[in-house]
């Protein structure tokens, strides 16, 4: 037996953890990304665990990855050029959209330019009808005219979206060979082999993010591959995916769509993991790195799953962990407007420059610096030692914003960091009231490089009881890549009644959803354990204009029992809108089929109980709450299980520094984690 090592890249730092499958010993790491080197961080993060826990390359026999390359791409815009082919008259289908403003409170709000402007979108004469019958045959002249004004235009690629291709792709197909006889090496990209569901923008703007980042993510992991291969990593690197479970990287060159929202995917499968270690039940994740604040509700440990999230300015519609940004992250550079207001972020100092306290050439001020001008970090290096805090740095950044709004060094940061927490309690109320839950039932999980800083400010003005700090909180996305089971999604759609009439045709649907997921897991995966499969149908009463996910049975479906499907259709309908009306004719709008096999779960060794008091390495002076106090300063290597401790207190650890305002009583359990319980 020898070591897991999962690894999560984001925009400050690359960080590493590394399961030792005989003991279950953990061991964790933080090295700067290189964003300009995408990969190089990798290696450089193999070497650093070489020289600190003596793991060698021979020793990983599982090795996964999540990156942020295909999302960069899409948000920086550094895809490649595509033109899309649709049907005639249907050309403006990305223009269109859904006619939805970004904010409907904002006169100037603008919809976002399409990653395919409206000159590269190209008509093909052809129609498909609803049914799948062919109404008019793809016309090869109109198709090579689109091919040859794509060519002029230099198109590096090519998505082939013609309309109802969900129910019939063959036109799509024909399209496809014939681009490839007259372009061998031009990438072409079918909607309906990307993500075949119904509607046309949907579909259409889902293949279009597709194309957009798959060779330059090709290119990526074919480079990991062999940079792991050269440094002797044996094993086959898996990736993780947006739907919280990993595939072979080498599926994920052509399957790149899949793993757009790796990293804060991730993060959410570590903080479930977290959860049930813990016993908490109900639990509201949040992840802060250096570039934004990401939230999601957990419940008994599993994440809700959704589609239609949002990749940069754009949605795509397959299924992925909910996972809704609120905020900005520790490297988000604060400034004052010219009307006198301070705002924190969207702009990054992200790992190049950094922020002024990390000493690296950034000198604009940022959330970090702000924790650091209170006092709150520099006393101690952070990220496993790669960052040495410069505290008269982060103060000179503070400065500029401390002359513009007439305060203090001290007032200005404490400053910067209200509005911080004011922003994502705003977004998170938000979230709470799409969702229906009470954020005050839930317990605040902060994990990130950043997300223990600002944790208990954040529970404090929610009125959330408890904060939940795991043993190893700046890691956990790569802790939740490691032991992400391996987890793929299926769909055809159907668009019929759930009747009597169609069972066959759903019991036909369902089979051929299931040939497919048990020949992808077997044979393309080749996962040798156990798998389960997971139904689901897009449901809605007939006449109704969108429709909901509701989880079903294969037994039920096999066995014909139409009522039992109905009435979990009526209940969810229910849960969700306050009513249902069983007497209504039900319409299937789609199936979905998941499979998922586990992978092995880390069992870690419980502490044995401390009885003795948890000794400050030292006290150390603060700006909180207005005013400078004195307060203790724990390391947390130095708190075990059992150890109770109060508040005001700052606790320093080797990837992240937990900050705990007045209000919180603090107790350790007996994994490590931190407990934080307010007005207790």
């Amino acid at each position: 037996m020898g070591y897991r090592i999962g690894v999560d890249i984001g925009g400050t730092f690359a960080d590493f953890c590394a399961l030792d499958e005989a003991t279950g010993r953990l061991a964790t790491l933080k090295v700067l990304s290189t964003p300009d080197e995408p990969g190089r961080e990798v290696i450089e993060g193999l070497g650093e665990l070489g020289r600190r826990f003596d793991i060698r390359p021979g020793d990983i026999d599982y090795f996964t990855h999540g990156t942020t390359v295909g999302i960069n791409s899409v948000i920086q815009r550094k895809g490649i050029r595509l033109c899309l082919f649709t049907t005639e008259n249907f050309v403006d289908v990305l223009e269109l959209a859904r006619l939805k403003m970004p904010d409907p409170y904002h006169l100037m709000s603008q919809r976002a330019e399409p990653l395919v402007t409206r000159e590269r979108v190209l008509p093909v004469r052809e129609r498909i009808l609803a049914d799948g019958t062919v109404d008019q045959p793809l016309d090869r002249t109109s198709l090579r005219r689109a091919f040859d004004r794509g060519i002029e235009m230099g198109a590096e690629g090519i998505v082939v979206a013609l309309l109802h291709s969900y129910s019939n792709p063959a036109h799509e197909h024909e399209a496809k060979r014939l681009i490839g006889e007259w372009a061998p090496d031009l990438p072409v990209f079918c909607s309906s082999d990307v993500w075949p569901i119904i509607r046309e923008y949907e579909r259409t703007t889902t293949a279009t993010i597709h194309g957009y980042v798959q060779p330059r993510v090709a290119l990526y992991l074919a480079s990991l591959q062999a940079a792991l291969k050269q440094a002797g990593v044996a094993a086959e690197p898996m990736v993780t995916k947006s739907n919280g479970g990993v595939m072979t990287a080498e599926l994920g060159k052509s399957a790149c769509l899949q793993m757009l929202l790796s990293g804060t995917a991730a993060g959410v499968i570590g903080a479930g993991f977290a959860a049930r270690q813990a016993g908490l039940d109900r639990v509201m994740s949040l992840d802060i790195g250096g570039t934004s604040a990401d939230v999601a509700v957990i419940v008994d440990g599993k994440p809700s799953y959704g589609t239609g999230e949002t990749v940069g300015e754009f949605p795509i519609y397959i299924p992925t962990v909910s996972v809704t940004s609120i905020g900005d992250g520790g490297g988000s550079i604060a400034a004052v407007s010219q009307f006198g207001v301070l705002t924190v972020g969207p702009e990054s100092a992200g790992s190049t420059p950094g922020p002024a306290c990390y000493g690296r050439g950034g000198t604009r001020p940022t959330m970090t610096d702000a924790f650091a001008a209170c006092g709150f970090i520099g006393h101690g290096n952070l990220g496993y030692d790669a960052v040495t805090v410069d505290v008269a740095k982060a103060r000179d950044a503070m400065a500029t914003i401390a002359a513009k709004l007439s305060r203090g060094v001290e007032q200005a940061a404490e400053a910067v960091i209200q509005v911080a927490v004011s922003g994502m309690y705003r977004e998170v109320s938000k979230l709470a009231s799409r969702q229906g839950v009470d954020p005050r039932e839930f317990a605040l999980l902060a994990f990130g490089g950043a997300g223990p800083m600002l944790g208990c400010f954040l529970a404090r003005e929610l009125g959330m009881r408890q904060v939940l700090i795991p043993t190893a909180p700046g890691v956990l996305s790569a802790l939740g890549g490691l032991i992400a089971d391996i987890r793929n999604d299926f769909i055809s759609t159907a668009y019929y009644p759930l009747s009597a009439a169609e069972l066959g045709r759903l019991k036909s649907d369902v089979q051929s959803l299931t040939r497919r997921a048990v020949a992808w897991i077997t044979e393309e995966q080749k996962f040798i354990g156990s798998y389960v499969l997971q139904p689901a149908a897009d449901m809605r009463y007939q006449g109704q204009s969108f429709e909901i996910e509701v989880p079903l049975q294969l037994d039920w479906i096999m066995a014909g029992d139409l009522e039992r499907i109905a009435a979990v259709f009526h209940a969810e309908h229910d849960r969700l809108y306050g009513h249902s009306n069983a007497k209504m004719p039900v319409h299937v709008v789609s199936l979905r089929l998941m499979v998922v096999g586990a992978s092995p779960q880390p069992r870690f060794a419980t502490q044995a109980r401390r009885d003795d008091r948890p000794t400050p390495a030292k006290q150390i002076e603060v700006y909180l709450d207005s005013a400078r106090c004195r307060v203790p300063l724990y390391r947390r290597a130095d708190l075990g299980h059992g150890h109770r401790f109060a508040s005001p207190c700052v606790i320093a650890q080797e990837d992240t520094t937990i900050c705990v305002p007045e209000g919180f009583a603090g107790s350790v359990d007996a994994y490590g984690n931190i407990l934080l319980s307010l007005g207790q």
